[in-house]
């Protein structure tokens, strides 16, 4: 098995606008205002929908059957023996081409207690274009003042109710399950994130989505707010979300170590990308792997079958994995 080149997998027709920052660094043509996320080597499906978010091999399958199909071979025996054939992962590039709305993701217990899931959401970023972040309550809240606010679609004081940080290139910001988040307009960033679409929704004005409907995924607000942190975050815990990558290596927080792992691997002249499951893109340069050419913007799916992969010429991969069994 080898490494497999991934075109882009945007799921048409998005609540929120983006899309043009996904071509440009990419290098493709044309796209969709409505097409912000790219959703990179994907055994998941948008949430409602019965296939629309999966990746479709070369060969013409479904990369969720392919791996159900020979799990050891995509994932390594390891994996297997502790999650069977679940990923545990799924990569995103994003493009924010506005402010996404303030909201929040369920964890593992909440999402297997009131969804029936296999896993909650949550998630990390790597800042490929900066701009300004929401992350964390400033102060403790609690659910009957956040459902007031949402009542009353009242976007200027949730928004100040949230740590405001300005992130560049190179930054990574670490988003617990629960944690209330908005990526600012003008970012791209990849996301790590587990392999579910559910998003609890305080907001959604300006957005072409009905959030009183679906925003609290089909619980009520009055449930759905109890997946959410209502504990403020002191300046110091937000320097832990939010945080400047180091040059190579780890890059997110080790308590994201149980959902996901993302490396930095800058390459001069030579590096190994490690064996293992992973999603590489690559972020700068341009690189030969396995010898072939890759550019920036470029993304391949590794099975683990492929073994270590060398790595030769100038540039820098980001190397996504689920995590270490």
């Amino acid at each position: 098995m080898n490494p497999i080149p991934l075109p882009s997998n945007r799921p048409a027709e998005r609540f929120y606008r983006g899309g043009a920052r996904i071509s440009a660094f990419r290098g493709e043509s044309g796209g969709a205002p409505r097409e912000p996320e790219d959703w990179i080597g994907s055994t998941t499906t948008v949430n409602g929908e019965p296939s629309l978010g999966l990746t479709t091999l070369p060969d013409g399958r479904v990369l969720r059957d392919a791996v159900e199909q020979d799990p050891r071979a995509w994932l390594g025996a390891d994996h297997v023996a502790r999650w069977g054939a679940d990923t545990r992962l799924l990569v995103k590039l994003l493009d924010a081409g506005q402010r996404l709305p303030v909201h929040a993701h369920p964890h593992d217990d909440f999402a297997a207690s009131h969804l029936g899931r296999a896993h909650g959401k949550a998630e990390a970023w790597y800042i490929l274009q900066g701009g300004t972040v929401h992350v964390g309550l400033r102060e403790d809240s609690d659910a009957a003042e956040l459902a007031a606010l949402v009542a009353d679609q009242d976007v200027a004081a949730l928004l100040a109710l949230l740590h405001e940080v300005e992130v560049a290139p190179g930054d990574v910001v670490w988003v617990p399950p629960g944690e209330l988040h908005a990526i600012g307009a003008g970012i791209l960033l990849l996301e790590l994130q587990q392999p579910e679409d559910l998003s609890i929704l305080l907001e959604w004005q300006d957005f072409a989505i009905d959030g009183a409907a679906v925003g609290h995924l089909g619980l009520g607000f009055d449930l759905a707010l109890a997946a959410v942190n209502t504990k403020g975050r002191s300046d110091s815990e937000i320097g832990a979300l939010v945080s400047t990558a180091p040059a190579s290596g780890s890059v997110f927080p080790a308590a994201a170590d149980e959902y996901f792992r993302l490396e930095r691997l800058p390459v001069d002249g030579a590096a190994v990308i490690d064996r293992g499951f992973s999603i590489v893109i690559v972020s700068g340069g341009e690189v030969a792997i396995d010898g072939l050419d890759h550019r920036a913007g470029s993304s391949l799916l590794v099975p683990h079958a492929a073994g270590a992969l060398e790595v030769t010429r100038a540039g820098e991969l980001l190397v996504a994995r689920p995590p270490a069994p």
